[in-house]
């Protein structure tokens, strides 16, 4: 981690991802370094240049609630980065002890896996896969025990044929894991995921630059393209589970769709319906 810190290192990010057109700014002469200038950001800040620079070069750490609301501000900042922001801002203390083994809990995993037609799974703080159930292994092969989902998005040559839509996956998976670690970049398992993929993957140190962040939990739309079934489109959900740092996400199709019934295919129940008619 560079000498400005998490939230120099974000402010900085984040300024340089708007241009003057964004906020109104006029953009004269030729700009040698992306997105706004320092001095532009603090102007839209209320805020002093020399405030501004002191706080993105790490030599002021705390800045007030009023100063982060303005930062939101002028950097066009939506309510999710805002209260990444916020944390960044208002750190928590750093853990001295190393942290236990991430275990699902018992409840979960019963209720994961009597889901025989419904591809779930349970990912820790780094995007490790820590239970699956048969469907989702079914439905892709990454969502095992044992598999960390950002190291095979980047990494594994063959998952762009696994989603159409690698790009938003990719982009999403990175935004995820900031979201998950929060202020603590300096965490060695972070620490040396993060230089793994760097050194692996053009497209992970780009997007790493971004400082992104989405929240633990939601929904969407996800296409997979299977092997066997052909294109699959199923709706997701990512639940946090209480009391952990961990994620449930469980993909289930429109029903008496052409998903629906290719999902059915790829499990077991589905099979002893297909024996059965």
């Amino acid at each position: 981690m560079s000498t400005a810190g998490p939230l120099g290192e974000y402010l900085r990010a984040r300024r340089e991802l708007i241009g003057p057109g964004d906020v109104g700014l006029p953009a004269h002469g030729r700009r040698r370094v992306p997105g706004l200038r320092r001095e532009e950001a603090a102007l839209l800040a209320g805020i002093s240049a020399d405030y501004y620079l002191r706080l993105e070069q790490g030599r002021d750490r705390h800045p007030s609630t009023q100063v982060i609301e303005a930062l939101a501000r002028a950097l066009l900042l939506d309510a999710e980065a805002t209260a990444h922001l916020h944390r960044l801002a208002r750190p928590v203390p750093a853990r001295r002890a190393a942290r236990p083994t991430e275990r699902v809990p018992v409840g979960i995993r019963q209720l994961v896996d009597s889901w025989a037609e419904t591809p779930a799974f349970v990912h820790g703080r780094h995007l490790d896969v820590l239970f699956a159930n048969s469907a989702a292994t079914a439905l892709a092969p990454i969502f095992t025990a044992g598999v960390n989902l950002l190291r095979a998005v980047f990494l594994d040559p063959g998952v762009p044929a696994l989603y159409p839509a690698l790009t938003a996956v990719a982009a999403n998976a990175v935004a995820g894991l900031r979201a998950q670690v929060g202020a603590e970049v300096d965490d060695p398992r972070l620490t040396e995921l993060v230089e793994e993929l760097a050194t692996g993957s053009e497209r992970f140190r780009r997007l790493w630059a971004r400082h992104d962040v989405t929240a633990r939990a939601g929904g969407g739309l996800r296409t997979f393209h299977h092997p066997r079934v052909g294109e699959v489109e199923l709706r997701y959900e990512k639940l946090t589970i209480n009391g952990t740092t961990q994620s449930l996400v469980v993909y289930h199709a429109e029903p008496g769709s052409p998903s629906a019934r290719a999902l059915a295919r790829l499990t077991r129940g589905g099979r002893q319906l297909n024996q059965a008619g």
